[in-house]
Order: C-alpha cells, then structure tokens, then sequence
C-alpha cells in the first residue's frame, strides 16, 4: 500500500487500538488513534483520512453518531463499525447509517486487510476493472426523473460494503443494476458472480452455494468450490432469491452473518469476503408477513432497498432506449442500425410493455430480422392494434365508451381483452418459471386451454 494512506481509529480498548495501529502500519497506512468522540472530531478537523474504524460504544456516545458525522460532513472519508461478536443487529444499524463496512471483536486480521484493501480503493480506483463496465452502466438509460434518481442512488450504495435488495419487475434489468453497482464500487475488480435461486434443485443448493469435499456424498469425486468461494474479493448476486427454501435461508443467513461458509462434508469453516446482491420480482414483505421467507434474514439483505422503475413509469425514455437497444442489436449483425418511423414510436408509446425492457428488446430484435424497408415500421413491431392506456385516453376524449358498439369500440376491444390475456399469460409463465402445467394451475385453465391460448397468441 502507498504510505501516504492515513487512518484513524476510534476505540476506548488500548490493546484494540495497538493491533489496529500495528495491522495498518504493516499494510502501509498512518494511523491516527483517538479514545473517544470528542478527539476523533478534532482530529477529523484538522486532517484528511482515507479511512477511519471506530468503535460502537464510547465513553462520551454512540459510534453510530460518528459514521453518520462522517459520512455528511466527510463523504469521501469511508467509515467501519467495529462491533462486538454476535452484535448483527448494531452492525446492520450502522450500515444503514451510512457505514462502508464493519468487523467484530475478536477482530480477524485477514477480514481486517480486505476491508481496509476495498475502503481504499473507492477513492484510489480498483486496479484491473471489467472493461466492459462502461458500456454496462451506458445501458441504464434514460432522462427521466425516475432514471435520474436510480443512477445517483447507484452511485451512492456503490460505496459502501452493505447488502443490497433491488426490487422491481421482470424484465426491469435487475441484474444490470446490480453489475452497474459492482463496477462502480471497490469490488471492481474481483468477480461477479449471479445465480437464479430459483433455477438451483434444493437438494443441490447446499452443495451450489458452499462447496463439497471429496467423498462427501455419492458423486462427490474432488473438492469444489462453491459460489460463495467463487466470489471471493467480489460480489455475489442472488437473483430470484425469494425462490430460497426455508431451511438454505437458515444456512445463507449464518453465512452473510459470520462471513464464512462451510462446504458440504468439511468439519471446518472457509472465511469468505464477499458482497450480497439480491432481487425479485415478488413482494418479499409480503412472503415475510406469510412466514415463507424468513424475517431475520429479509432484514440482513435488505439494508438498502433499491426500487428499479417500470417501463410505464418513464414512457418518455422509450425513443432513447428503443434507439440504443437498436444500434447494439444491429452492431452484433455488424449492420447500420435502421430509424424507427413516427408510426413505429407511436405503437411503442402505446404499447403496456408488461415484460419491460426485456420485451422491448424481444419485439426490437424480432423486428430487425423482419422489416424490409428503409425504416422499421408500426407493422414490423408486431404489437396488438391498441393497448389499454390507448384504449382510456381514446374514451376519455370522445366520452364514450370504447366498447360501446361502435366502429371503434367494436375493432379495440378484442385486442384490449388480448393484451391483458397476454399480460397475464407472460406474468404467471414467468413467476412459474415457464413451468406450463403449473401456469394452468396458477391462471385457473386446463393445460390444454393455456396451449391453446398461447397458439393463439402467437407465444409459443
């Protein structure tokens, strides 16, 4: 490390402050001690640090009280929480707080120096970063205010080490959001790694997650790694994590908790440093409140609650987005990108979009291998004639009712009645995992129905 790295150390426990004061020294770093909050904020007066630990509880108050002092009035200074053993609940209360990180007492050296290795590099850059990262972040995009708002809440949970819950629709780009996270943050420059808990068979998921020794059931023919040790320096991401069962929720709690994992077979513990991602598409809250996820283990991932917004919410984005997807899909071809006509942006405009950017990408790259003009057009898209916001804005004009007999009415509301089947049909498909028999089941029709209607709907 550069010596010219500075840190301060908040700790009322002298032996604490010497082995934080020797570790850091070994790693390059001067370090600044103070016993309490009254010398760490003159000390924090008079210089600048790359880093600072401190302690929860204080003579004269709240370490909690000092992250948050920090992180308002020194932003680029990253701020962990030593916290006694067992204390989860102090440490999730700092992260939200603000706090990058934090380490318990008995304080590991080894978690000690990638902590302090990871604090360092937000301000000093992460060596050998994905290249392609710009290009990812290039993707979230859009001008309006919802876009805005996620990109600079991006930027402010990228620094910090707290587990991440990203929320929102299938289709938004949660896992873009969550690369873009990775990218931006510290962790650059170790792995990322995503798994669809829902695509893992439970009586593998132990085995997926921790790893296995050799011998340790039938199969088992060497040592392997499991996905926590996969992500080792980096981030793990756990898409569709509401798809846990009960008892792996027990196991992936323990592991976030103590930061080591036990491989299947193994009569000891493998410390891992990683960062927790996880997302889906259903109510988490709600599956608490049902007793299907369990509360203690919402509340560790959920430190930071990231909303990604629908397509419906930020229409206005449509045109930039649809030109943007366009240009990628036809460079991959090594094509021109075609223009999309004013017709072609108005059935856009219309259109519900209930898989969101995932469908937009789906009707785009299905109408660059079919348009055969100079331009793509309304028909080329594929759309219903008319989507339910259409349908509204049309009656509220006129004041009629836009199934009322007429012309009009008559020719919209077959497609109206389509699209919501379609919306419907697309939603539980992919909440059952694309599982038919199930979807059946979810939707109330026979399996021979839902084929029908899926023929019908042009969906097979």
């Amino acid at each position: 490390m550069n010596v010219t790295h500075s840190a301060l150390v908040v700790d009322d426990e002298r032996d604490i402050r010497e082995l934080l004061v020797l570790t850091l020294g070994r790693m390059g770093l001067r370090t600044s001690t103070a016993a309490n909050l009254g010398e760490a904020r003159e000390l924090l007066a008079r210089d600048r640090f790359d880093l600072c630990l401190t302690d929860m509880r204080l003579p004269d108050g709240n370490g909690i009280d000092l992250v948050a002092e920090i992180v308002r009035d020194h932003p680029r200074t990253p701020v962990a929480m030593i916290t006694a053993f067992g204390s989860i609940d102090l440490a999730v209360e700092a992260l939200k707080a603000g706090a990058f990180d934090f380490v318990s007492k008995p304080v590991d050296i080894d978690v000690l120096r990638g902590m302090v290795r990871h604090a360092l590099q937000l301000n000093h850059g992460a060596p050998g970063a994905d290249p392609a990262a710009p290009e990812r972040a290039s993707r979230l995009l859009g001008d309006s205010p919802a876009m805005g708002e996620l990109r600079t809440t991006i930027a402010k949970v990228a620094r910090s080490q707290a587990p991440i819950y990203i929320l929102g629709e299938s289709g938004v780009g949660k896992e873009l959001v969550a690369r873009t996270i990775h990218d931006q943050g510290a962790r650059a420059a170790g792995p990322f790694i995503p798994v669809n808990c829902g695509a893992i068979p439970g009586e593998l998921m132990e085995s997926e997650f921790f790893g296995h020794r050799k011998g340790s059931f039938t199969g088992a023919h060497a040592d392997k790694p499991g996905l926590f040790q996969a992500a080792q320096g980096g981030t793990l991401f756990l898409d569709e994590v509401a798809e846990l069962p009960l008892q792996m929720q027990v196991k992936l709690l323990r592991a976030i908790q103590e930061k080591s994992v036990r491989p299947v077979g193994s009569a000891t513990e493998v410390p891992v440093d990683v960062r927790i991602l996880s997302a889906t598409h259903k109510d988490l809250a709600a599956l608490v409140n049902d007793g299907r996820f369990r509360h203690d283990l919402y509340y560790r991932i959920n430190v930071i609650e990231l909303r990604v917004p629908p397509l419906r919410e930020r229409r206005g984005d449509l045109p930039q987005l649809a030109a943007a997807i366009l240009e990628r899909l036809a460079r991959a071809q090594q094509a021109p990108p075609p223009p999309l006509s004013p017709s072609a942006l108005d059935a856009l405009a219309g259109h519900a979009f209930p898989g969101n950017v995932r469908e937009l990408e789906n009707i785009l790259e299905r109408a660059l291998a079919l348009f055969d003009g100079d331009s793509i057009d309304a028909h080329d898209l594929g759309l219903p004639a008319a989507s339910s916001e259409v349908l509204v804005a049309s009656a509220a004009s006129t004041g009629e009712d836009a199934g009322d007999g007429s012309e009009a009415g008559t020719a919209a509301l077959p497609s109206y009645i389509e699209q919501l089947e379609r919306a419907a049909i697309q939603k539980a498909l992919e909440e059952n995992r694309w599982n038919r028999t199930r979807t059946a089941a979810q939707l109330g029709i026979t399996f021979r129905a839902l084929r029908y209607k899926l023929k019908k709907l042009g969906m097979e």
